[in-house]
């Protein structure tokens, strides 16, 4: 795997989910692993610079809390750079890719509500004067972001049929703040965070795993970013799929290797007639290529019209931030 040893290895894969809610993490890790508490933080700063972990903290489900959507632009070549680094600058804003499509600049909004989503919406729309898309997430069938770096792409787990959106009280709101954008490397990560929000770690430990459990988040543990481990290639496979059966097909698409996201997005007619979304990660075109003909072979996606919209390049990648530092 890219030149880690079996220690990091292990530190990147087995601890995507299985990561220890205690109050040393990482001495549980390192008591599983036969290694010392500072050499897991050790091993993992290293892993950090090298740009293989993002963060190590929670996954939220989109739509349990805040709001968010998936967003494009159709920009003209010549100011798709210009473009795309203002688009940087939106802390709303956490995922940014170019992608093979008329529509190609691609984007992730997350804010505390929809009034505040909407104006960030706007001033994008003011700002770039281009055509958009506004593609909220209307049913999850598969959102996990994890990788199973020793071969393929993980299957979905812990699969949650409750997708209520909550409240979140002044304390939950203060815990979301701290943890949106992961853990220090530390040895009581969760201390300075209790000291912050004027709660003990119990306390903040506890609600963290109950939101795990009620499927707020989706998982905890290590982010990792997929290109610089090797899967330098992802493509967006959309279709257009009748109302009354893309969940079916979606729960379908969902359980095919490679697939690392799959859910159900809004037509925006006439410019984007697609409902189904499935992301697929390989290592490279061919592979990817070849993970959706068996993916629409294996569900009868086949059947459908769609289009494969290739990743060219990354501008941003990091948490989604669903309550401001700050803010309540």
């Amino acid at each position: 795997m890219n030149g880690f040893n079996q220690i990091e290895q292990h530190l990147l894969n087995d601890y995507q989910h299985d990561f220890p809610l205690v109050k040393q993490p990482f001495l549980a890790i390192g008591e599983q692993l036969g290694i010392s508490e500072d050499e897991v933080i050790t091993r993992l700063e290293y892993l950090s610079a090298q740009g293989a972990i993002s963060r190590i903290g929670p996954v939220f489900s989109p739509g349990r809390i805040g709001a968010s959507t998936l967003a494009a632009l159709a920009v003209p070549k010549e100011q798709l750079d210009k473009m795309a680094l203002w688009i940087n600058t939106l802390p709303e804003v956490n995922h940014n890719y170019e992608r093979e499509h008329m529509y190609n600049l691609w984007f992730v909004v997350a804010a505390p509500n929809q009034a505040w989503l909407d104006n960030v919406l706007q001033k994008i729309n003011q700002y770039a004067g281009l055509p958009m898309l506004v593609l909220p997430l209307l049913e999850p069938f598969h959102i996990d972001l994890g990788f199973n770096l020793h071969g393929q792409c993980t299957a979905a787990r812990k699969p949650s049929g409750n997708h209520e959106k909550i409240k979140l009280d002044n304390a939950q709101s203060a815990i979301v703040a701290k943890l949106q954008a992961g853990i220090k490397l530390e040895q009581q990560p969760f201390t300075a965070l209790s000291e912050s929000v004027n709660l003990d770690e119990d306390t903040i430990i506890r609600q963290v795993s109950e939101w795990q459990t009620n499927g707020i988040i989706k998982r905890f543990g290590v982010v990792v970013r997929h290109h610089e481990l090797g899967y330098r290639e992802n493509a967006m496979v959309v279709w257009d799929v009748p109302d009354d059966q893309v969940s079916t097909y979606g729960k379908l698409a969902a359980q095919q290797e490679g697939v690392t996201l799959c859910y159900r997005r809004p037509r925006q007619l006439p410019d984007w007639p697609f409902n189904l979304f499935c992301m697929v990660h390989g290592k490279n075109r061919d592979i990817v290529q070849e993970q959706i003909k068996k993916l629409a072979k294996n569900t009868g996606l086949e059947d459908f019209r769609m289009q494969i919209l290739f990743s060219c390049r990354r501008f941003k990648q990091c948490g989604a931030h669903y309550v401001a530092n700050g803010h309540n």
